[in-house]
């Protein structure tokens, strides 16, 4: 006999949790300190954001809800004049509000490559642009080796010798990279991704789409592709847009940042960066210790990997302390590359990253704990 639905979800989930990988929803006690979410600027916790975007609220129209699809009753002159705003910032000719990254990567990826066409994509790439190319059309799927220069070109040039219309122009190839990958705080090397790519198809008909979740909420584009994703991108066809206070939250950002007052937040978090690495370097045996590896060169950017093949143990001993970082382990990254993420924001202080450091040396000198078991929590 079949087994009921029931019975198939416990049995997957009791697959899950026998591997500790279970994830739970849980809820950030008010009084930790945040060194795990992607608020990289501190912004939804600024004063003065929270005032200007209450006042841009209480001056802007009566209005909440969307009222539908962007297609229907959803789209209004604050949307479209908003879209225009972040376009002209970003020195792009139109953009396209999405609901989320992900919507934007899924519908994207799903319609713009065309029968035949090719996406290369970097092996690290975000889960919302594997949703889009289950659904896309094009021909070849090939990924590369994470941010490896060479092993792009090594696949362009083998799309290029197995199909004489890519060679000729007449087959696009899309190149789907990250600017900053969250898993391990590195950044695309895109110059010389460029390179590459204008290199091996002279003919230009290499698209390199960059995906800026980490920064930004917006397809920059061509009109030409902003109208075609209105007709056939289908996260934003058959969905209701965002409440007018979302993009009301988008725009005061943006205000903030083109009026240069996000400029000292980020110099003091690159400064924490620094500090953070030069402090971990300094624990006992680092960077080669096996059971904390920490990179030499310094982060480009908040987000620290600190690998261990103890993560959970790691993750839990900071957050009993008061200290939100998360472990990361297989699925999410491959298996012997399991660590906990710490990202840092504009918001911490020396002092809070000195009192983490600190945490991590104990657990490091105790030389951590092989019996401690828990659900993995992302």
């Amino acid at each position: 006999m079949a087994p009921t639905l029931s019975e198939s979800m416990r049995t997957a989930l009791a697959s899950r949790a026998r591997k500790s990988s279970l994830r739970t929803l849980s809820v950030v006690p008010p009084d930790s300190v945040d060194f795990s979410s992607n608020d990289f600027l501190s912004l939804s916790v600024s004063a003065a954001l929270h005032g200007s975007f209450v006042e841009n609220l209480r001056t802007g129209p009566l209005r909440l809800g969307s009222g539908g699809s962007r297609l229907l009753d959803g789209n209004s002159e604050y949307a479209t004049a908003l879209e225009a705003t972040i376009a002209s910032f970003h020195n792009a000719e139109v953009g396209c509000l999405f609901n989320s990254g992900f919507d934007a990567n899924a519908g994207f990826f799903a319609c713009v490559p065309q029968p035949g066409d090719v996406i290369v994509y970097d092996a690290a790439i975000h889960a919302s642009v594997h949703e889009g190319m289950r659904q896309s059309r094009a021909g070849v799927r090939a990924p590369f080796e994470h941010n490896d220069v060479g092993d792009l070109e090594r696949v362009l040039q083998k799309a290029v010798a197995e199909d004489a219309q890519v060679k000729r122009g007449e087959r696009n190839v899309f190149v789907a990279v990250e600017s900053l990958y969250s898993m391990d705080g590195d950044v695309a090397p895109l110059k010389e991704i460029v390179e590459v790519v204008e290199r091996v198809l002279p003919a230009g008909n290499g698209k390199i789409i960059v995906d800026e979740a980490h920064s930004t909420a917006i397809i920059l584009c061509s009109p030409l592709t902003k109208e075609y994703l209105i007709n056939y991108a289908r996260p934003l066809i058959y969905t209701t847009f965002m409440s007018y206070p979302s993009l009301v939250a988008i725009r005061t950002v943006y205000d903030l940042m083109m009026s240069g007052g996000t400029a000292a937040a980020a110099a003091h978090l690159w400064k924490l960066v620094v500090h953070l690495h030069t402090r971990l370097l300094a624990l006992p045996h680092c960077p080669t210790n096996p059971i904390l590896r920490i990179p030499k060169q310094c982060p480009q950017s908040p987000i620290f990997a600190l690998l261990t093949p103890q993560p959970r143990s790691l993750a839990r001993t900071c957050q009993e302390a008061g200290y939100v970082v998360r472990a990361i382990v297989a699925p999410t990254v491959p298996l012997g590359m399991e660590r906990v993420r710490v990202c840092l924001h504009a918001g911490n202080s020396l002092a809070e990253v000195e009192a983490l450091v600190g945490i991590i040396r104990k657990w490091v000198q105790t030389g951590g704990s092989r019996s401690v078991k828990h659900k993995a929590k992302i």
